[in-house]
Formats: structure tokens, C-alpha cells, sequence
């Protein structure tokens, strides 16, 4: 197939440079789609239906049979030999089951080591002289060691994942996954699924990804192209709003206020401040003529555009024209046929552009925001009624910086400037925007979000458990609210693919001081994996439990409050241990990351040292926050988890 894009020749069907350039980078990215991926079989699956989908099921009708792949594939002639694993005739491999075989007589699934075809496992789906088993190859690749990037789970999808993998595109969802139940795959594949059966339509609004970090990003950004989707961006909340540069940082108090929903009202009105009510009329001169428009017809276009509530920036742009409107009306009376040209003319005028000018001045966001910050009576002004004058003085800059560019921005000021832009000028919005690790974000975060998709739809992704920021997410429902689709459909995952049993049961003892009233994961892992906490007495036995677990076939994640790191990378290094730094991927040769517990979310690990579970709560402004960083840390592993500590564990573990 690659080979037959390759020797396409475009020079006789292209009608210019312009086509032939746009033809030709079309080629290329076919080419792309196509490429061989190393250990990537591309095939996992077979589906023999009882009957050919869709013919009448007849006694005596043939069935049919369907190789299942991560893309569909075709042979010289054109004729399917993989079937795409989105495509609807590949469904039943993920759905039917003993009780509902689907017309489905046999499920084949196949086993692969280092891309080499080594087993297959038949389930006779329509026999009821056969019980249900459990897949040991379905098992063994859920548990098989990772090295390197995130990989697809196309071969590995269960039915409750499918159900919201294939969910319409004109609806949001809202999946809440404790750890290692593959929220972030299915959001994922999602994303691929709506692009395969919404092509046309995503290809024109575009597709986003939205990851807590660079790290993050890092991890998951292969999983798309694998699947031969190359054109979703990929991006963090803080490359969303990156209007100013941010240099600066905000106390937890600070941010907590500038997070806070109620702080776009407050630039509402700071924006629609700038605009001032005509006192004087509107003389336009036109060869021998004068056209008067009076302050009082002037005062009412005003209060109308106003009263619309539409974009500060579309408004001004509309004064001019509707002041020429008034304009056009006296001439017509007066006899005269003005046309459209006439008007824009007039629009156009001296006269006119300077009451434009003085009644709707432009608006600079990142200088509204500067001002509010640093001017304690403006932001008096347009917070009165909105947020207390402690709140007030929480924000306000202690030295109020000179200029944009000298500001010292927080990332919080830039969500605010980002905010203050859409009141001026609308955010351009996308078909489709899956957000992941949504419960870290703040109310105006998940506006600055929800601008993204206000004429698409949303999957968004997280865990209350896993909140680590004072803002944390409360609910769904009020964070949906904050997005703009409160009309989302909220899923639960609750089946652990990732994390094996004993950590998990570990980990879930601080569930009811994080998060009560949330469901535990139960692992479906029948390995119960590694598990143990021992006391040490340093770092030379923080890194003799690397050395142990590196033995192992694996990646190996060292996960630790970000004050300890330093000193642990010099243990390691004393000890001729390399490493690496969160979302550098390991190789076969350096297979042993060193995590600062405050980037350890979304990421995963064979296995896991943890060091210090006080010194994690320890580090975070208060101890639920700390806690949430600790369940965080203590279920990043897959295979097993060595817990190290010299301090004594906090109580909850208990």
C-alpha cells in the first residue's frame, strides 16, 4: 500500500503549482500514515460471523471472516485483508461475549513477541457447551513489561471502554477513572475512533489534546500516529493561554482567587468600562452637505450594542457602521439614493472614526489585566460586590510592574488575559477537545478550555482522587458547568487494568480522607504483583531497592517529593546508576526514571521505588492535597511497588 502511494505520479493531474504542492503534501502524509512500526504486528485479531453482516440470516447462509487490525489493510487488487478496528464490523471483538455472541460463531485472538506471531487463543462465542474464561492472552498483554512511550490498547479494549471509545461526536462525556483503569487510552482512542467515522467533518474543525504537561504529552504523543492519525495537536492549558510569558508564580491564596469563576465577571466589566456614553454629536461632512447625528441617537446605538452583550472588539467594529446607518437614513429623506459604498464611506469618515474612538476605545487584554493587578482602585471598582477586599488584596501585585513585558505573569494571569482576549475577540473553536487530568484545573482553566470547544464537543478525563492543586475540582458537575457543557454524560471506570491488586487495596486506604464516597478500583490483574514497605535508614537503601527491581525485564520509576530529588540523584550517580528525567524514554540500556512526585501524574512504570511518603504529603500547602499526591505516587506502578521510609508512614496508611 505504502508502496503504491510512493510511485504515484501527480505531474499531468495537477492544474497548477498551488494543487501540485497541496497534492503532494497529502502524498506525504499517506506516506506517513503508512509506515512500518517496529514490534507492531498489524493484525491481533480474527471475528468468523455465523452469517456475512448485513445479509439476510437464512438457513444455510454463508458466514464471513474478518482479520481485525489497527488499520485497515488491502492487498494488490484492493480487496480487504484487515479490517479496521473502528470500523463497525470489528465491534463484536470488543462486545460480544457468551451471552450475547453477536453472530459471532469464533473470536481468535492472536499473541505476539517482538512483532513475531507466538499463540492464538479461539473462544467459540456461539457454542453453549463452552464456558466463559478469562483470556490469558487478553492477560498477558495487559501485563506485559513497558519500556518506552505510551502504546495503543487496540488489542486489549473491554466492552465498558469500547461503549465510550464509540460514543456519538454531538454529545460530551466525562469519564471519572481511578488509576489504571485507561482513561487516558480511552480518551485516546477516542479521539481516533471520531476521526475514522467524522473524517470530513473533524478535518475541517480540528481536534485537540490537552495534557497537564510537557512530560505528559511526551508519554502519550505516539499512541495517535501508531494508529495512523497524524494531525491532532496536542497542547497544555498553559500553551492555550500563552498570550504573555509567564515568569512569575502565585501563592496558593492567589491563585485560588484568580482561578476563581467569579474573576471573569470582574473582567467583564473591566472591559466594558472602557466604553463611555456620547455627550457630543456626529458631524459628517460630505461635499457641500453636513449630516448631523445627535448625542441622543448616538447614546441609543451605544446602549443597543451593549445590551446585545456581544464581543467588545465585534462591537466596535459594528459602531461605525451603524452610525453611517443613521447617516444613510437622512439622506434618503433628504432625497438622495446613497448605496452600500455610500455607507462604508461614510463609516470611513473622520468624524465618525474619532467618536468611535472616544466612545469605544480598542482594549489591550494583557494592559487591562496589568492595570487590575496593580491598581487597587480599579480593581476596586469592578470587583465590588464580586470579591471581598481581603480576596482583593490577595491578587493585587505587591510591586506593580511598568509594562506587559516587564510583568513577572503568573500562569494564572495568563489564563486571565486569555479570558479578557475572548471578551474582546472570540476563540476560535475546534470540532472536538479531550482534556486529561481535568480535576486539577481551575474553574477559569476549564473556561479557557471550554472556549476551545464551544461549537464542538468534549471528552474529559480524570480523577477527583488525584486533585493535587488547591483549586481542585470538587465535581463533575461543577466542573462541566465551568467548561460550558453541563450537558455532559458523566462514565465511571472502575475496573484496574494497570495497577495489580495488592498496591491498589495499599493505595485505596487514603481514598476515604481524599475522596469519599468514590469507588475504589478493583484490579482485574490476576498477577497480585510486587508489594512491599520497608523501613531504610538513607538513600543507600532507596537505591539498593532500584538495583533489586532493575533485575527485572522493565521500566523502573523512582518516584520521590521534589526536595529529595537532588539528593537522590547523587546517590544514584555515587552508585554508577544513570537516569532519567520524567518524559525522556527509556531505553533497554537506561531503563530507571527519576520522578519528582509533582510530575508523576498520568505517568507509568513496571515498577516503582517510592521514597518518603510523609515528605510527598509534606511537600504540598495542606495535608488532603499532600495526601492526593501520595495516592498519586503510590499507584504509578504496574508490576510492583517498593515503599522506603525512614520518617514514619502518615497515619492514613495505616
Amino acid at each position: 500500500m505504502r508502496e503504491d502511494v510512493e510511485a504515484l505520479d501527480i505531474r499531468d493531474v495537477t492544474a497548477n503549482w498551488v494543487n501540485a504542492e497541496v497534492l503532494a503534501r497529502q502524498i506525504d502524509e499517506r506516506i506517513k500514515a503508512l509506515a512500518d512500526l517496529s514490534h507492531t504486528p498489524l493484525f491481533f485479531g480474527r471475528l468468523d460471523y455465523l452469517h456475512a453482516p448485513g445479509a439476510d440470516r437464512a438457513e444455510g447462509a454463508e458466514g464471513e471472516r474478518f482479520y481485525i487490525g489497527r488499520r485497515h489493510v488491502h492487498d494488490a487488487d484492493g480487496d480487504p485483508m484487515v479490517i479496521d478496528w473502528r470500523a463497525p464490523v470489528s465491534q463484536p471483538f470488543y462486545r460480544a461475549s457468551q451471552a450475547d455472541p453477536m453472530d459471532v460463531g469464533l473470536r481468535r485472538r492472536f499473541g505476539y513477541t517482538g512483532g513475531d506471531l507466538t499463540a492464538y487463543e479461539d473462544e467459540h462465542l456461539s457454542d453453549p457447551a463452552e464456558a466463559a474464561t478469562t483470556s490469558k492472552l487478553l492477560q498477558r498483554e495487559i501485563e506485559r513489561p513497558r519500556v518506552g512511550p505510551m502504546r495503543d490498547i487496540v488489542a486489549t479494549i473491554q466492552p465498558e471502554q469500547d461503549e465510550i471509545v464509540r460514543s456519538d461526536l454531538s454529545g460530551s462525556l466525562c469519564v471519572q477513572g481511578g488509576p489504571g483503569t485507561g482513561k487516558t487510552a480511552v480518551g485516546l482512542h477516542r479521539v481516533a475512533y471520531l476521526l475514522y467515522a467524522h473524517r470530513e467533518r473533524l478535518s475541517r474543525t480540528g481536534t485537540l489534546v490537552i495534557g497537564p504537561n510537557r512530560s505528559f504529552l511526551h508519554y502519550i504523543e505516539q499512541v495517535l500516529p501508531a494508529l495512523g492519525e497524524l494531525e491532532v495537536k496536542q497542547a497544555t492549558v498553559d500553551d492555550l493561554v500563552a498570550h504573555v510569558e509567564v515568569r512569575g508564580t502565585d501563592d496558593a491564596a492567589a491563585a485560588v482567587v484568580k482561578g476563581d469563576a467569579r474573576m471573569a465577571e470582574v473582567l467583564r466589566r473591566a472591559v466594558r468600562s472602557h466604553v463611555t456614553l456620547p455627550t457630543e454629536p456626529v458631524v459628517v461632512v460630505r461635499g457641500s452637505r453636513r449630516w448631523r447625528v445627535p448625542a441622543y441617537e448616538l447614546e441609543e446605538i451605544v446602549r443597543e450594542l451593549l445590551d446585545r452583550d456581544i464581543r467588545y472588539g465585534a462591537a466596535r467594529e459594528a459602531l461605525p457602521q451603524r452610525i453611517a446607518h443613521a447617516v444613510l437614513v437622512q439622506m434618503e429623506r433628504s432625497g438622495e439614493a446613497p448605496d452600500d459604498r455610500v455607507q462604508d464611506a461614510v463609516a470611513r469618515n473622520t468624524a465618525v472614526k474619532a467618536a468611535v474612538k472616544e466612545i469605544w476605545p480598542p482594549v489591550d487584554p494583557a494592559k487591562l489585566v496589568l492595570r487590575l493587578l496593580s491598581d487597587a482602585d480599579f480593581l476596586a471598582v469592578h470587583a465590588d460586590g464580586i470579591l471581598t477586599g481581603d480576596e482583593q488584596k490577595t491578587i493585587l501585585w505587591a510591586k506593580p510592574a511598568r509594562s506587559v513585558k516587564s510583568a513577572r505573569w503568573s500562569a494564572a494571569d495568563a489564563v486571565l488575559v486569555d479570558e479578557t482576549t475572548d471578551l474582546v475577540q472570540r476563540t476560535h473553536s475546534l470540532g472536538h477537545v479531550v482534556l486529561d487530568e481535568a480535576q486539577d484545573l481551575s474553574p477559569m482553566q476549564y473556561r479557557a478550555v471550554g472556549r476551545r470547544c464551544t461549537t464542538g464537543s468534549a471528552t474529559v478525563l480524570g480523577d477527583l482522587a488525584q486533585g493535587t492543586t488547591p483549586w481542585a475540582t470538587r465535581s463533575w458537575e461543577e466542573a462541566l458547568t465551568h467548561l460550558g457543557k453541563a450537558e455532559a454524560h458523566v462514565e465511571e471506570l472502575t475496573a484496574g487494568f494497570r495497577v495489580p491488586t495488592d498496591v491498589i487495596t495499599y493505595a485505596s486506604r487514603l481514598l476515604p480522607h481524599i475522596a469519599p464516597g468514590l469507588t475504589p478500583v478493583a484490579s482485574v490483574r490476576e498477577n497480585p504483583g510486587l508489594f512491599e514497605v520497608r523501613p531504610s535508614t538513607g538513600e543507600s537503601q532507596v537505591v539498593a531497592a532500584c538495583v533489586e527491581l532493575l533485575r527485572n525485564e522493565g521500566s523502573i520509576g523512582l518516584i520521590a517529593a521534589d526536595a529529595r530529588v537532588p539528593a537522590l540523584a547523587e546517590a544514584l550517580t555515587a552508585a554508577g546508576i544513570g537516569c532519567l528525567a520524567p518524559g525522556e524514554e527509556t531505553t533497554y540500556e537506561t531503563r530507571l526514571t527519576l520522578v519528582p512526585a509533582s510530575l508523576a501524574k498520568g505517568l507509568e512504570y513496571d515498577y516503582v521505588v517510592l521514597d518518603e511518603p510523609q515528605a510527598v504529603v509534606d511537600g504540598e500547602p495542606d495535608e488532603r492535597t499532600g495526601l492526593r499526591r501520595l495516592y498519586v505516587a503510590l499507584t504509578r506502578a504496574v508490576s510492583g511497588l517498593i515503599v522506603t521510609h525512614a520518617a514514619p508512614l502518615p497515619p492514613q496508611l495505616a
